[in-house]
């Protein structure tokens, strides 16, 4: 049995630390090792401070991956959906493997983080460094609870892993991140009626308005989709807010058993409906980077790292 990530399928923490790296070395034997010794760092911290609930991702670009492992490929790896729509986009930026850190102490994520640019730095260029944190109950910087829809108990591990239908790649989950960057001060100037509309939920207490009244345009309409069946399409959110006194925003993070669900919930998004409903949130937030990843289990990583 493959041993998933634990990071995948974590519950929430208080902070996170997201890394996104490009190669510059074409030392695959190395950075293979190497990878398999990040899973051991992850281990060590979880051990030595148990209390803070360490998890972390490891997961490869699709693009990377035939450099990295070009005998051995996911059945479903892709790139990234880049779409654009008027002025809706939802771009590609360059990633070549990026790194969750998760913890209820940021200390131990900047330890981590350290360590793993240590392990990496002759290998690496840094793209991107975002630390996340969790605001209030768990909501985004709208306010609005984040990640209400997501599944629960065994049936995340369900949602967010490759199953025995990809035998070599069981455990292991397609990741697609996007950092977005709110416009916080066009989006108070809305009333609290007006949010709500735009989300599809009441803002104090998270109550979902009903379907008959929910907006086309609704976030938690676009965003819910269904196969021919009207059977829900489901993903595992891994997101956080992030910012400081300048710039906020939204980390976003989908694990799943396919890269289908994020590219039909994008494409609900920014295209919209027959109509040409698109996501109305998308007016308040911009989504400025994109990636497309595949996190392997545990099992692949180590056993890799021996060739």
């Amino acid at each position: 049995m493959a041993q998933a990530q634990k990071g995948i399928c974590a519950e929430p923490n208080l902070h996170a630390l997201y890394l996104i790296f490009t190669v510059v070395d074409d030392d695959t034997q190395a950075m293979r090792a190497k990878l398999a010794r990040i899973l051991d760092l992850f281990t060590h911290f979880d051990e030595e401070y148990y209390e803070a609930m360490v998890s972390g991702v490891v997961a490869i670009g699709t693009e990377y991956w035939y450099e990295l492992y070009p005998d051995i490929i996911p059945q479903e790896l892709a790139p990234f959906p880049a779409m654009n729509c008027d002025d809706r986009s939802a771009p590609n930026s360059p990633g070549d493997l990026f790194i969750q850190v998760k913890a209820d102490r940021i200390d131990i994520c900047h330890a981590i983080g350290i360590e793993i640019m240590q392990l990496l730095k002759p290998h690496v260029d840094l793209y991107e460094e975002v630390r996340g944190f969790r605001y209030l109950d768990g909501r985004d910087l709208t306010g609005f609870v984040e990640g209400t829809e997501n599944p629960r108990g065994m049936h995340k591990f369900d949602v967010a892993l490759v199953g025995d239908n990809d035998p070599d790649f069981a455990g292991g989950s397609y990741i697609h991140v996007q950092r977005y960057r709110h416009n916080m001060t066009k989006w108070q100037l809305l009333p609290t009626s007006s949010q709500e509309e735009i989300i599809g939920r009441s803002k104090t207490d998270n109550v979902e308005i009903a379907d008959d009244k929910k907006a086309p345009f609704a976030h938690t309409n676009r965003t819910s989709i269904k196969d021919d069946k009207g059977k829900s399409i489901e993903m595992l959110r891994q997101s956080m807010p992030y910012g400081d006194m300048s710039i906020q925003g939204l980390y976003f993070v989908s694990c799943a058993n396919s890269p289908d669900p994020f590219n039909k919930m994008l494409k609900s998004m920014i295209f919209g409906d027959e109509e040409g409903a698109y996501d109305k949130l998308l007016d308040y937030t911009i989504a400025e980077t994109g990636g497309a990843f595949f996190a392997p289990s545990i099992t692949f990583i180590k056993r890799q790292a021996k060739h």
